[in-house]
């Protein structure tokens, strides 16, 4: 497991960008990796229900075109864009707050594909305290359970609590959090209230 997570945070690029949409000020975080499995596999593990709550979670609902989804215990929103193999973006709607995620695949060969998520969020002072890493390390997990999944599909789930507790879990967090510091300094914000909110995430993270 230490062997892949240090591989994962070495492939993952994160990006961070600061701007207006509908006369809001919001902030995306945009985290991208290459996975060697063909465009087929990829698509079906992040589009079908079965495959999805083996490595993210249980999702309820029509996983089509104009369809809802729920994820249990964590957000819903509607299915706004969908073509097949390439692209999907949805309303993600958590605890009263709405914003916007999507998702591009890139083949690059037959067995090599480029996935991207991008979260677009309202500024908020849940951003001012814990920054780009709020939704950044929470996609980057999902990221390396995706990972681990198209490695080892007969493997369970990797048991949150246990992770963030083990040695392995906590190298990630603090080097996935520091990255997402590092990106935001990147895109305009203060050194210091990127470290701080770097801090914060990965305390939260890590339950201390």
């Amino acid at each position: 497991m230490e062997t892949l997570i240090h591989a994962h945070l070495t492939a993952i690029k994160r990006h961070v960008r600061l701007f207006e949409k509908e006369g809001k000020s919001v902030a995306s975080v945009q985290l991208s990796r290459h996975f060697d499995v063909d465009r087929q596999a990829l698509w079906n593990a992040i589009t079908s229900q079965n495959e999805i709550s083996k490595f993210f979670g249980t999702v309820t609902g029509n996983l089509k075109l104009g369809g809802s989804y729920a994820i249990e215990g964590n957000a819903s929103g509607v299915i706004e864009v969908c073509e097949p193999l390439t692209r999907i973006a949805l309303t993600w709607e958590f605890a009263g707050d709405v914003s916007w995620v999507e998702l591009n695949m890139n083949a690059e060969s037959r067995s090599r594909v480029s996935f991207e998520l991008t979260h677009t969020s309202v500024l908020s002072p849940h951003w001012d305290q814990y920054g780009a890493g709020a939704t950044g390390v929470g996609w980057e997990s999902s990221f390396l359970g995706l990972l681990r999944y198209l490695m080892h599909p007969d493997e369970a789930k990797i048991d949150e609590e246990a992770f963030a507790a083990s040695d392995e879990g906590k190298l990630f967090v603090s080097r996935s959090s520091q990255g997402w510091a590092e990106a935001s300094i990147l895109a305009g914000t203060a050194t210091e209230a990127a470290l701080s909110a770097a801090e914060r995430t990965t305390s939260f993270y890590l339950g201390v």
